[in-house]
C-alpha cells in the first residue's frame, strides 16, 4: 500500500506585536470586517458562520491553542516545577497562565478545525497533542506531557462566540489543568474572554476574570483583564490586576498589577516589596516556527497538512484559489458526515474520551498516559 503524500505548511506563532508571519499581511482589514455586518445579526452564534478565506490566518485554531504552550521564549513550565515552596510554585503558575495571552490579530482568524483534526508538536522534552473532538459545538482537547519534569497538561477548550452588533465576544469554556506530579499538585484555571470590537475604535483584546486554584495547597488567585477604553491610553492598555490568597482563611498574600503585554508585578502585602514575575518581551519575542522533523510519521489529520493548500494560497494572497481550497476541505467533511449518518455511525475521538453534562459542560481525558515525541518540533 502506497502511503499518501502529505504536504505541510507551518508558520510563525503569534508574537508580541500580534503578527503571525513575516510574509503574510491581511489587506483592507476594516473594510472586510464591516462587510460582514450584512451577514450576521446581533446575538447570533457565529460558531457555524463560514468565514471567507480572505479573513483567515494561515493556520488552524488547533495550532494557535498549541502555540500557547509550546511557543515560548522561556521555559516557564520547568520553573513551575523546580521551585521549592508551594507559594513559589503557585506564583510561577500564575505567571505561566499570563504568558498564554497572546495579542490577537484584528480582522483575521484561524481556520475552524475539522472533526478529528490533530496537531502534534514537541518542544524539548514537552510533547503536545491536540484533537478536535467536536465540530458543532467546536471543542478542542489538549494533552501535554514532559516525562523529564514529570509535568502533565490537560485542557478542554470550547469557545462560544456571539455577535453583538458592534463587537464579537467569545467566552472560552472548559478546564485547563496543570499537574506537577513530583509535588502531587494540580492547578486548575480558566481562560479570559476574547473581545473583538468593530466600533467606535476597531481592536481585539482579552478581557474578564480568570481564577487559578490549587486544591492540594489551598492557594488561589483571581486575575482581572481590563477592557481597553474607547480612547486607549498606553498606560491603561492591556492591564491586568489581581490577588493571590489562601482559600481557607481568605487572607490576601500578594497583589498582582501590570500589563500582560509588558510586565506584571507581584506585591507582598506584608512588607510592600514588589517583584516582576512576568516579562512579555522575554517570553513572546523571537519565537520560532515549528519545523518538520519526520514527514514519514506525520498523520494525515495534522492541522498543517489538512489546511496546507489553503495556507499556501493565503500566503500568496491568491484569495480566489484560497476560497476554492477551503471549500474543498469543508465539503470533504460534509461528505464524511453524510456517509456516517447513512451508515448509522457515530464519530468517536481517536486520542481522547469526552464527556458533556449540564453541570460541568465539556470535559476530556487522554486515552494514553504519555504523549509520544512528535514529527513536528520547535527549535530551541
Amino acid at each position: 500500500m502506497v502511503k499518501e503524500e502529505i504536504n505541510v505548511v507551518l508558520t510563525k506563532p503569534l508574537s508580541l506585536d500580534g503578527e503571525s508571519n513575516d510574509d503574510f499581511r491581511a489587506p483592507n482589514i476594516l473594510q472586510r470586517v464591516l462587510s460582514l455586518f450584512k451577514s450576521v445579526r446581533p446575538g447570533t452564534d457565529v460558531t457555524r458562520f463560514k468565514l471567507p478565506a480572505i479573513f483567515n490566518l494561515p493556520k488552524s485554531h488547533l495550532q494557535c491553542f498549541g502555540e500557547l504552550v509550546y511557543c515560548i521564549g522561556n521555559d516557564m513550565l520547568s520553573k513551575c516545577n523546580s521551585l521549592e515552596s508551594p507559594l513559589e510554585r503557585f506564583t510561577a503558575v500564575v505567571a505561566w497562565s499570563i504568558s498564554m495571552n497572546r495579542p490577537p490579530v484584528f480582522g483575521s482568524a484561524p481556520y475552524n478545525p475539522v472533526l478529528g483534526e490533530t496537531h502534534h508538536v514537541s518542544r524539548g522534552n514537552l510533547n503536545i497533542l491536540l484533537e478536535q473532538v467536536s465540530h458543532h459545538p467546536p471543542v478542542t482537547a489538549l494533552h501535554g506531557t514532559d516525562e523529564k519534569e514529570n509535568i502533565e497538561i490537560i485542557w478542554c477548550q470550547h469557545p462560544a462566540p456571539k455577535f453583538y452588533g458592534a463587537s464579537v465576544e467569545a467566552e472560552v469554556h472548559g478546564r485547563r489543568q496543570l499537574k506537577l506530579l513530583n509535588h502531587n499538585e494540580t492547578y486548575e484555571m480558566n481562560s479570559p474572554k476574547l473581545c473583538i470590537r468593530f466600533l467606535p475604535v476597531p481592536g481585539a483584546d482579552w478581557v474578564g476574570n480568570v481564577k487559578i486554584k490549587c486544591y492540594e495547597t489551598g492557594l488561589e488567585a483571581e486575575l482581572f483583564y481590563k477592557a481597553n477604553p474607547f480612547i486607549a491610553l498606553r498606560r491603561n492598555h492591556r492591564a491586568v490586576k489581581g490577588k493571590i490568597y489562601n482559600s481557607s482563611s481568605s487572607k490576601i498574600l500578594y497583589e498582582i498589577d501590570g500589563h500582560w503585554d509588558r510586565t506584571v508585578s507581584l506585591k507582598d502585602v506584608n512588607n510592600g516589596k514588589s517583584t516582576i514575575i512576568y516579562n512579555a518581551k522575554e517570553v513572546l519575542t523571537g519565537l520560532k516556527a515549528p519545523i518538520v522533523k519526520d514527514l514519514e510519521e506525520m498523520w494525515p489529520s495534522e492541522s498543517a497538512a489538512v489546511w496546507s493548500e489553503v495556507s499556501q494560497y493565503i500566503m500568496r494572497q491568491d484569495w480566489e484559489k484560497a476560497s476554492e481550497a477551503k471549500k474543498a476541505v469543508e465539503e470533504k467533511q460534509r461528505k464524511l458526515l453524510r456517509e456516517r449518518e447513512s451508515a448509522g455511525e457515530t464519530w468517536v475521538p481517536k486520542h481522547f474520551t469526552v464527556t458533556c453534562n449540564k453541570e460541568r459542560g465539556w470535559d476530556c481525558s487522554s486515552i494514553k498516559k504519555v504523549v509520544p515525541p512528535a514529527p513536528i518540533v520547535v527549535p530551541l
